[in-house]
């Protein structure tokens, strides 16, 4: 445990900026539905309406093969991560996937609440919130890790031309990686049962 906040507290300022990263993005994407044409906003409109009455009607009710899509909607997120901090040359890329997470959240939000108001803010609150508050955190211990071991490579093989082995770090990627699927399959347990109940109380005020 000690180990754990130790490694926290020297990738302070990795957090900080992964944080920061994904807030610019979450910014980006909220001034993205302003550039919506009308036509955009009105095809964006009848799907959302469409989705409100699939949702009222129960047509959202989750399966077990429901539950695994979703699981795998973010593992492919963590897999994506963790393979381009061992590619090094994908270190970019962890920077890039965090910025798309963050504007592919702030334009959900920002259209739900440009569109219904304090009722798409509401309906956000327990559609998006709730598992993004776990998810998010998730993906951003993923990136640290993933950007702390491509860094290392970097550093001791390329830059000080040591020869030690890998395996204790790249065990120590590994399993933190792990972990955080574990915890990814039980946010997707919450989307796939819980969060459909909280959406079925909100849309009525908004069809």
């Amino acid at each position: 445990m000690s180990s754990f906040r130790q490694a926290f507290k020297d990738q302070t300022t990795l957090y900080v900026f992964v944080a920061v990263l994904f807030l610019v993005g979450v910014l980006f994407g909220a001034l993205m539905v302003n550039a919506l044409s009308l036509e955009q906003q009105q095809e964006m409109a009848r799907y959302l309406n469409h989705f409100f009455v699939n949702v009222q009607d129960g047509g959202e009710a989750m399966s077990q093969s429901s539950y695994w899509s979703i699981a795998a909607l973010h593992l492919k997120w963590i897999g994506l991560i963790w393979i381009l901090g061992l590619s090094v040359i994908g270190l970019p890329g962890i920077l890039i996937l965090d910025f798309l997470k963050g504007v592919l959240i702030g334009f959900t939000v920002g259209y739900l609440v440009g569109q219904y108001s304090w009722k798409g803010l509401l309906f956000a609150l327990v559609s998006i919130a709730p598992q993004n508050l776990l998810i998010i955190p998730v993906l951003m211990m993923c990136s640290v890790a993933a950007i702390t071991f491509s860094l290392y490579i970097i550093r001791d093989r390329f830059i000080m031309n040591r020869g030690g082995s890998m395996m204790k770090p790249f065990a120590s990627y590994a399993l933190l990686t792990f972990c955080m699927v574990l915890l990814t399959l039980g946010v997707a347990s919450f989307e796939t049962w819980v969060t459909p109940v909280m959406m079925r109380w909100v849309t009525p005020m908004l069809l």
